[in-house]
């Protein structure tokens, strides 16, 4: 693990034409971090700000092609999965774990409900994925609603948190990062459970629309930091202030839900991290 650049993520994750999250956004966020990423790529979808137009499933033994292929050769520091549609390709990424990279800290965004509130993933996947990666993760990063869906209970609101963000590391994550973004409220709260205790932290509620992706961008963010050697609160709360920089200087691309900007910090002109554009 080195800080300066040979940090190596993996990330395992469906594709997102319109660049505003999926591998697109985790690849823009490891970058401007200063992490080197890696992918194996699950699913590619044609979508923009709008929504999603369509789907091209990756076939489970591919998935594992790509995930060896890195390993064998790069290797990797920590490993992020995000859309894992099915219980097939579940089922192929952690064989392809317990093959390749057993004690390589595995950060899982749970990615099951879409903004919309719309179910990505049917109940006997997310069963699977409840069952054989969230006990693996070093970390498990969901939303309300995909704890929601992890519990199969719902959370009462913003004061619940610090209890069920509990409820879920007792499905055996090392971590859980309950996110709160879709409370109501004027920060976002989100909660961060360890083996130490639970932290709570709270930023101011933006006003904007380029919101798509943000769960992709601070999972990869955060992972960025485990490969880099942070301990997992800084990795969070240094994850957690890039993608409030991202969303505050967002270009408003696209007529929907529009992109953070990944990519803020780093000069078009000479490479190199300015602070501003």
């Amino acid at each position: 693990m080195d800080r300066f650049g040979n940090a190596r993520l993996l990330i395992v994750a469906g594709s997102d034409s319109g660049g505003g999250a999926g591998i697109q956004a985790d690849l823009k966020a490891a970058m401007a971090l200063g992490a080197y990423a890696t992918t194996a790529i699950t699913a590619l979808t044609a979508q923009n700000t709008l929504g999603v137009q369509g789907v091209h499933t990756i076939p489970p033994g591919f998935i594992r092609d790509q995930m060896a292929s890195v390993l064998d050769d790069i290797g990797a520091d920590s490993i992020k999965t995000g859309m894992l549609h099915d219980t097939a390709v579940i089922d192929a990424v952690a064989a392809e774990l317990d093959a390749r990279a057993p004690t390589v800290p595995l950060i899982i965004d749970p990615v099951m409900v879409a903004q919309s509130g719309d179910r990505l993933l049917a109940e006997a996947a997310a069963d699977r994925l409840r069952h054989v990666l969230v006990p693996r993760a070093t970390l498990l990063t969901p939303n309300l609603p995909e704890a929601e869906v992890l519990l199969e209970r719902a959370i009462a609101g913003p004061d619940a948190m610090e209890e069920a963000a509990q409820e879920l590391r007792a499905l055996g994550p090392e971590a859980v990062l309950l996110k709160g973004g879709h409370a109501e409220g004027q920060e976002v709260v989100d909660v961060l459970a360890t083996g130490g205790g639970v932290e709570s932290f709270r930023t101011p509620r933006l006003a904007t629309t380029s919101n798509h992706g943000t769960g992709c961008t601070l999972a990869s963010a955060i992972a960025a930091g485990v490969a880099q050697g942070l301990c997992l609160r800084d990795a969070v709360a240094r994850g957690r202030a890039y993608l409030l920089e991202a969303l505050r200087q967002a270009r408003g691309l696209g007529n929907g839900a529009g992109p953070v900007n990944h990519m803020f910090g780093v000069s078009p002109f000479n490479g190199g991290a300015t602070g501003s554009e």
